[in-house]
């Protein structure tokens, strides 16, 4: 379970720095044919990389919430098979004469 949950957290990081790295691209093919200063092209490279950090918290806690539905319906439906495996049995058992 550990390895699932490594798994989707390295691949939310993996996208999110990605996204960084392509808005960064982009900001910077806009600011070679504009002039700017050094400062605000900082402001825009710490702008991006806070947007790809809040991107990859919420596709963490999206990517989060999908897999606890999974395993909450994974766990209610083999109860439910238990329950009824159980009823099987219990169907099939007789209970001896008590005297």
């Amino acid at each position: 379970m550990k390895l699932v949950w490594h798994g989707i957290l390295a691949g939310a990081l993996l996208s999110g720095m990605s996204a960084a790295a392509l808005s960064q691209e982009a900001s910077e093919s806009t600011t070679t044919t504009t002039t700017t200063t050094t400062q605000s092209n900082d402001t825009g490279i710490k702008g991006d990389v806070k947007d790809a950090g809040h991107a990859t918290k919420r596709a963490t806690k999206k990517t989060y919430h999908k897999s606890k539905r999974t395993v909450k319906k994974g766990v209610h439906k083999a109860a439910h098979k238990t329950r009824q495996g159980a009823d099987k049995v219990e169907d099939k058992t007789e209970t001896p004469p008590q005297r």
